[in-house]
């Protein structure tokens, strides 16, 4: 495995060339980039999560050199705007809710704290969301043991200058970047592997193992090696998106917003030299013309020209496939509500580089247990997604009434089931959204548990409210010492 073929750019094809080289390389490999200019990326991934700055670390890139690169900002968590009900709003933050008493999980103990009066909201108990809401940003350090722990972050971005930032990190560590569009595909005649890629002007690049970074088309990984793609379609209705940018906002809010609208919902990222904004929507329930008109008229520039894009969302039934492996887009599509793009990249990565084969030969166990991983994965976060829409009280519009009707996944199904009966969230294997997420997600969209632990009401409630009330306030402290996000920025920068 000495020659390391990646076929594809823009973010999926550069995160892996400076993974690929950092880990892996070594005087007697080679990495190979090959990429057309003419083809042009989709550049999504604009939203991360707090994940992404592992991947950073392993780069040894700071979050200075990703900000000053980029066009970047902080985000602190998506303010979703209309999704339970017209006029109604709720923040899912990064980090912690609240902190763990007497040994049981914060959420039954402000559940009992609901249950008895209460008024205090989920947001109340969280960092983020009170920084996001404040406009505030900063390294927040714990200050005692009961004080909350540094705020999670992650970036939004300008997608086409993070890939231009990761090819100079790439090229840097030797990786060489072929510019040309594949005109066929050269396959071992004994094993079935690939071999080389043929150019459209005739050149060959050989490799004995494949990255397939090519988008929604897979041109390895699907048009070579037929890996079949399970459609999702069915759950998540949304198959088309337009994409448009606006001026910066000004100030620049650390968070991004989805609103739900007729047929679908509208992103919004600030980036420090623009606004980037987007509506992905069903064409059942809405033409592209009136999604359009939408769109333009929310952001305020009738006249403005949206990228359309058309998706399917699933995922390929196997993303390893003899020495080929997917990667981004032509390993699957998730719409991006939750910003997961560029983590599910990440994550393969992370997955492969353990796997990565030993002794020059694939492994047909490591394959499958690679595709094992990946496809859980996957069905983790589609569920996680599906939940947006199947839990709301909307019923204004078609597209809703037909999402609150629609079955569900049989493992989505389960665990709202029992979220909804004993506000009981078991972790499964895999799960990228924890506990928090879940809890943000469903209670903000009117799901509330009827019940909660009996351990957490052993101790009296007003003793109980007196805890969340010091939780409350510590929280409101540290937010309160926090500097505007404007002004952070711009001591990063500098």
């Amino acid at each position: 495995m000495q020659r390391i073929v990646i076929l594809g750019g823009g973010a999926a094809g550069w995160m892996a060339a400076a993974c690929v080289a950092r880990v892996l390389g070594a005087p007697d490999r080679t990495i190979t980039l090959v990429e057309s200019a003419a083809i042009g990326t989709i550049g999504v991934g604009e939203a991360t999560i707090p994940m992404i700055e592992s991947f950073h670390r392993i780069l040894g890139l700071s979050a200075v050199d990703v900000l000053r690169a980029t066009g970047a900002t902080f985000k602190l968590g998506i303010e979703f705007v209309d999704w339970t009900r017209l006029g109604d709003r709720y923040f899912h933050p990064f980090g912690a809710l609240g902190a763990d008493l007497n040994g049981i999980g914060f959420v039954q103990h402000w559940l009992r704290h609901r249950g008895g009066g209460g008024t205090s909201a989920l947001r109340d108990y969280s960092a983020e969301a009170q920084a996001a809401a404040a406009g505030r940003f900063g390294m927040v350090q714990p200050t005692s043991p009961d004080a909350a722990p540094p705020l999670q972050f992650a970036y939004h971005f300008d997608a086409t200058l993070y890939a231009a930032m990761l090819r100079r990190y790439a090229e840097g560590l030797g990786v060489v970047r072929v510019e040309g569009v594949v005109d066929a595909v050269r396959r071992e005649a004994e094993s079935g592997d690939v071999a080389a890629l043929r150019l459209a002007d005739g050149r060959d690049v050989a490799g004995d193992f494949f990255l397939d970074c090519s988008g929604f088309a897979g041109v390895l990984i699907e048009g070579e090696l037929a890996a079949g793609y399970d459609d999702w379609s069915e759950w998540l209705p949304c198959n088309r998106a337009l994409a448009v940018t606006s001026p910066a906002l000004s100030p620049l809010p650390p968070f991004t917003r989805a609103t739900a609208l007729e047929a679908g919902w509208q992103w919004r990222i600030p980036l420090r030299h623009r606004t980037g904004n987007g509506h992905v929507f069903c064409d059942t329930f809405v033409d592209e013309d009136a999604a359009a008109t939408r769109l333009c008229t929310a952001i305020g520039d009738p006249d403005a020209t949206p990228r359309a894009l058309r998706f399917t969302t699933g995922r390929r039934r196997r993303a390893w496939v003899r020495n080929v492996v997917a990667l981004g887009l032509a390993s699957g599509f998730v719409e991006p509500l939750e910003s997961t793009s560029i983590f599910m990249i990440q994550s393969a990565l992370a997955k492969l580089m353990t796997l990565f084969p030993r002794e020059g030969r694939v492994s047909a166990r490591v394959v499958d247990q690679y595709n094992a991983m990946i496809a859980t994965e996957w069905e983790r976060v589609r569920d996680f997604i599906v939940a947006h829409y199947k839990v709301t009280a909307r019923d204004d519009t078609p597209f809703w009434r037909h999402c609150r009707s629609m079955a569900v996944p049989k493992s989505l199904a389960e665990r709202l089931a029992l979220f909804e009966e004993d506000g009981v969230f078991v972790e499964q294997p895999h799960d990228l959204f924890k506990e928090a997420n879940w809890v943000a997600v469903l209670a903000g969209q009117g799901m509330i548990p009827r019940r909660h632990h009996p351990v957490a009401a052993i101790a009296p409630l007003p003793a109980l409210d007196a805890q969340l009330a010091r939780m409350r306030a510590t929280i409101k402290a540290q937010v309160a010492a926090l500097p505007d996000h404007d002004t952070y920025l711009a001591r990063c920068v500098a």
